[in-house]
Parts: structure tokens; C-alpha cells; sequence
């Protein structure tokens, strides 16, 4: 077994060009001190308790993983993971070592590789600051060390399995990558805050298969097929002051004839006014009813006991629906999905507010601009509706997932620029980052 783990560990090394020519291990201890001391443990657990293959060092190694390996934590500050030269400089100092072919310096270097590596893992499958994840395996996954080794052991390619655990989704690798070669060729190897800080809102978006991405960052809704971009739309967000949060869920219907429930805002700025003034006939023109509470068995108040004057003060809470119909601000269609804060998307009566080029005007749902188109994706057929009745639901086929983000950060003519701040998120991490 020892001959053979040094067989691996000269073919590895070897090919990497690290000049070396005796054995190191008396004179350069390896630096596993610097490493997370709960890292290096759980690497060493791995090892000493199952008979565990080699991964850097395996059979028919030719060295061009550790030269990856390498690279990548090279990379690893604009990946939000500022260790990573540290820890690259380490990976190249126990490849080294280990090219002298003893079978303890061999063993040492495989095991420096394999903390660096989950420790990049873990870091770049945080969860992301903020985001509500509507169910727990929406989070990321495969953080565990012993699961990100048996995965690295068990991949045919291990410079693909390298490639693609580090760039995450398309989004992601796009943004970095940009900024990474935009760093090397200034010079400038400081990661601009507000990139890290969309960086860490891209790292939720999923890598491949069908999804919803909705970006408050360009205002547009993104329909992904196979992790590529499929189609898109424009659509409406929240303000600055009911910003449209960040959330990742499963959509698993859409709904016709949906009700509106009206905001508090709404009702005492424009509801309760228009009812003093013009009377029932308003509420009955536009499809307002009272209701005593929000619930589907909830029953229609009489709106000649409302206390109007004390709703359009402020001092009584009304609960208003308005009944589907032309007016509705719902429109035809509505798109839930699992989350608690009850957001959605929608369609929408005005779509004159598409043609802006800022779009944060909503009270944090998320109005589309082509509900038809959209409905029509999901469902796989036209979106008709199957009654006049409110609030029909009818299934997808299969759940769809959907992220809801705020990517500032765009790559245009091979270069990061950023959109405006409108939510103030990317200022924000800035001062974050200055004060620390």
C-alpha cells in the first residue's frame, strides 16, 4: 500500500513541474497549523476511520487537478473567500513536499489538499445573507466534509468535478470570472465590495434545469431551460421602502380570477377617501368589498357601518378585497409560491408603468409584464381559465423553482459594471466591509 501511494504521489507531483529534489519533510513541516483547526480534523477523521482512496494522489493522477486546485483558491477572493492564496501557497509547498515520494509526505500533502478544498467549498456554499429559503433543501447542499471528499473520490473527471462545483451556476461564473480577469490585467487583486456582495446573492440561483429567476437589480423576469436563459420580461418591484426581498421557493400553481387584497396604505390614501366622497357606488364599481377578516370563509361587511372617516385617518384597520374583474390589480393571473411574506407575481391592468426604465413601484410582489407568456411557459399549454369562479387554481405539471434577487453587478463588452443601487443593498455592504 505504501509503494503505491508514493507511485501516486511521484506521478502526481511530478507532472506539476515543482522542483524538488529530495525529501523535505525534515527540513519544511507542512503549515497545516494555518488551516481550520474543525477543517483539518474532519479531513483526518475521513481518512483514519474508512479506507479511503486517494483523491489528489490517485492512480493515473497526471498533476492537472492540484494545478487547478491551486488556481482556484488563487481565485477564492472574488469568490468572497479571502484565505484562499494563503491556502494555495500551502497546496503548492505539500505538492512539493510530496514529490520526494515518501510515502509520510505523500499522505501529509493529500490531506493539506483535501481541507483547503473543503474549506473553499464550504465558503462558496454559504447560504446567502438574507435570503428566506422557503424549504430547507433549497439551501445549498454537500457541505459536510466527508460528503464533499467522497464526492471528490468519486468523480471520473476530477478537474470537471473542480470546474463545476466552483462556478456554481452560470450567473455566478460569468460575474467573477469577468471581474478575475479584469483584476489580473490591472493588477488590482481587490475584489470590489459591491461585486462580492452580488456574488453572494448569485450563489442561490440554481446551476441547471428549469427555473424562475426575478432580478429587482434589471427589473426583469428570466425563464431558464437546461441552466440556459430561455426567455424574459419586463417586470415591476418593490420600492425602496417595500423592496421586493430576496427568496427562493418552489412555484407549484397558478391561480385565475385571483381576489386583491389592498394594502393599508392603499385603503387609507385612496380607498376610504373615494368612499366618503362618491359612496357605495364606488366600492361597487370597482370591486371593493369589506371583509371581516382575511381567510376564504371570510364574510362581506356592510359598508354602511364602516367608520370611513377613521379609515382614511388611519385610526381604523379595514380589510378590503376587490373581486376579480377588469379593475382587479391581480389581473387574469396570479403566480404564488410557498414563502412568508406573501409575495407573488401578477398580472397587471396598467401596463403603461412597463415602459419606464425604473421599475421600483410596487409594494414588494412582483408585477409581470406578460402574464399569457408566462402562465404559458409554466403550464405547457395556453393559460385559459377553466371557470369564471375566483380564485381557480390549476397545478404545473411539476414544481418550478424560483429565485427572487437583486443582481446589480452585469458583464457588458467583457467588463463588470453596475446598475443603479436602488434598493442601497450594495452601498451597504461597502460600508460594511470599510468598517471592518
Amino acid at each position: 500500500m505504501a509503494t503505491d501511494l508514493t507511485k501516486m504521489g511521484l506521478i502526481a507531483v511530478t507532472a506539476l513541474g515543482l522542483a524538488t529534489s529530495t525529501s523535505l519533510s525534515a527540513q519544511m513541516p507542512l503549515a497545516t497549523p494555518s488551516l481550520s483547526s474543525g477543517s483539518a480534523a474532519a479531513v483526518a477523521s475521513y481518512y483514519d476511520t474508512r479506507l479511503a482512496p486517494a483523491i489528489w494522489f490517485r492512480a493515473n493522477a497526471d498533476g492537472a487537478a492540484i494545478s487547478q486546485l491551486t488556481a482556484i483558491l488563487q481565485r477564492a477572493p472574488f469568490d468572497g473567500f479571502s484565505e484562499g492564496p494563503q491556502l494555495a501557497a500551502q497546496v503548492q509547498a505539500a505538492a512539493a513536499q510530496a514529490r520526494s515520494g515518501n510515502p509520510a509526505d505523500v499522505k501529509a500533502a493529500e490531506r493539506v489538499l483535501s481541507t483547503a478544498w473543503v474549506r473553499y467549498v464550504q465558503a462558496v456554499k454559504r447560504p446567502t445573507p438574507g435570503m428566506i429559503y422557503a424549504y430547507p433543501v433549497l439551501q445549498p447542499q454537500g457541505t459536510r466534509p466527508d460528503q464533499i471528499l467522497l464526492t471528490a473520490a468519486a468523480a471520473p473527471s476530477l478537474t470537471t468535478y473542480l470546474a463545476n462545483t466552483s462556478n456554481l451556476n452560470p450567473v455566478y461564473q460569468q460575474i467573477r470570472d469577468t471581474a478575475w480577469a479584469e483584476a489580473q490585467s490591472t493588477g488590482n487583486l481587490t475584489p470590489d465590495p459591491r461585486l462580492l456582495a452580488n456574488l453572494d446573492r448569485a450563489r442561490s440561483i440554481p446551476s441547471t434545469g428549469r427555473f424562475l429567476i426575478v432580478d429587482s437589480g434589471t427589473q426583469l423576469l428570466t425563464l431558464y431551460e437546461n441552466g440556459r436563459p430561455a426567455d424574459s420580461m419586463k417586470v415591476i418591484v418593490g420600492t425602496y421602502e417595500l423592496p421586493t426581498p430576496l427568496i427562493s421557493s418552489i412555484m407549484y400553481y397558478v391561480t385565475y380570477n385571483p381576489y386583491w387584497h389592498a394594502p393599508d396604505h392603499l385603503v387609507r390614501k385612496t380607498i376610504a377617501p373615494n368612499a366618503l366622497k362618491l359612496g357605495p357606488s364606488y366600492l361597487k364599481s370597482h370591486g371593493y368589498n369589506v371583509l371581516n377578516e382575511w381567510s376564504e370563509t371570510a364574510t362581506i361587511v356592510d359598508p354602511k357601518s364602516v367608520d370611513w372617516k377613521a379609515a382614511a385617518a388611519g385610526t381604523a384597520h379595514l380589510l378590503v378585497r376587490q373581486d376579480p374583474g377588469p379593475l382587479n390589480s391581480m389581473g387574469r393571473l396570479k403566480f404564488p409560491f410557498p414563502n412568508p411574506e406573501d409575495i407573488y407575481l401578477h398580472d397587471t391592468p396598467n401596463k403603461a408603468l412597463f415602459a419606464k426604465d425604473v421599475r421600483n413601484l410596487s409594494n414588494g410582489c412582483v408585477r409581470v409584464e406578460d402574464a399569457t407568456r408566462l402562465g404559458r411557459w409554466l403550464l405547457g399549454t395556453d393559460p385559459v381559465a377553466p371557470g369564471k369562479d375566483p380564485e381557480m387554481r390549476v397545478h404545473l405539471p411539476a414544481g418550478v423553482p424560483i429565485v427572487l434577487t437583486y443582481i446589480t453587478a452585469q458583464v457588458r463588452d467583457g467588463k463588470v459594471t453596475y446598475l443603479p443601487d436602488i434598493y442601497g443593498w450594495d452601498k451597504r455592504a461597502a460600508q460594511q466591509v470599510a468598517a471592518n
